[in-house]
């Protein structure tokens, strides 16, 4: 009887010991799972907030990059090597060890993000000295073409002044008749019917801007009937035609030079009235006279 009490008071110590056990154990597997919860959910924000870091650099990057006319080809690489990160970082497990992997890759991008914009502000200082500078030899070089060709201007102008100074002109001109004795001697006659010849006498004007040499001028005198006397040829300058009675040629010396010339009349000899001398520098008419045959 004593042994079946005590039989059955070890039934009951080893149920309640297996009792407190299994509870036990119930509340140990109800921690794990709840402490197994909310590592996942700790491990989740931490991703989270790992992606939301990614995603600033990444749009940082953006902003650089967007500032620079060229891109930059390092920072380009980079943004891309985040964007790659982002989504690996999407479809990776959720875990301890990953999530420390991809946290020790941000960091080591976080640095290298930070050498790259500081390299990118100093090419950007550098680039804006840069144009500052071109701008400035830009001016520089404006205000020098610009001083070119006004001096180009200026020099044409100057060119085209000293070309048309450099002609010779004359004075002094006149025409009369003349009866031209055997023995050479000229004698002024006012007398159509009486005049052998017209005699056109000028003076050549000194002008030091023509070099001496050979040259000529054209002389024609026109009758009071409009005909031109002498050899009556024609010489061509540009579009203008011009009627000549003769060709003045002579040596030019840098000093007045006196001139006279013979014109011989027409088969009917010299009319009454008027007569009109020019002299031609080609195309330019230097001098001009009248006189009258009676």
């Amino acid at each position: 009887m004593e042994n079946n009490k005590n039989n059955n008071m070890g039934l009951k110590v080893a149920l309640g010991i297996a009792l407190v056990l299994f509870l036990g154990a119930a509340f140990y597997s109800f921690d794990l799972l709840k402490d197994k919860k909310e590592t996942e959910a700790q491990l989740i924000e931490e991703k989270q907030l790992v992606m939301k870091d990614l995603s600033n650099m990444a749009k940082q990057y953006d902003i650089v990059i967007g500032d620079n006319e060229i891109a930059n080809k390092n920072l380009v690489e980079a943004k891309a090597r985040i964007q790659g990160l982002i989504d690996s970082l999407q479809i990776s497990e959720t875990n301890v060890k990953s999530l420390w992997r991809y946290k020790s890759k941000y960091l080591a991008l976080q640095k290298e993000m930070d050498v790259l914009l500081t390299e990118n502000d100093k090419l950007k200082i550098e680039n804006s000295l840069l144009a500052t500078s071109l701008d400035s030899t830009r001016v520089r070089l404006e205000e020098r073409t610009m001083f070119t060709d006004s001096l180009m201007v200026q020099n044409t102008a100057l060119a085209e002044v000293v070309e048309n100074a450099a002609v010779l002109t004359t004075v002094g001109l006149k025409g009369y008749g003349v009866i031209e004795r055997s023995s050479g001697k000229l004698i002024p006659t006012e007398r159509a019917g009486r005049s052998d010849k017209i005699r056109v006498c000028y003076t050549v004007a000194k002008n030091a801007l023509v070099q001496p040499g050979e040259q000529e001028l054209y002389v024609q005198v026109i009758d009071p009937k409009n005909n031109t006397l002498g050899v009556n040829e024609q010489v061509q300058f540009g579009e203008k035609t011009l009627n000549y009675s003769l060709v003045s040629k002579f040596n030019y010396e840098n000093a007045n030079l006196n001139i006279c010339e013979f014109v011989t009349p027409n088969a009917d000899g010299f009319e009454k009235g008027r007569y009109t001398v020019n002299v031609f520098n080609e195309k330019d008419l230097v001098s001009t006279s009248e006189f009258t045959l009676k």
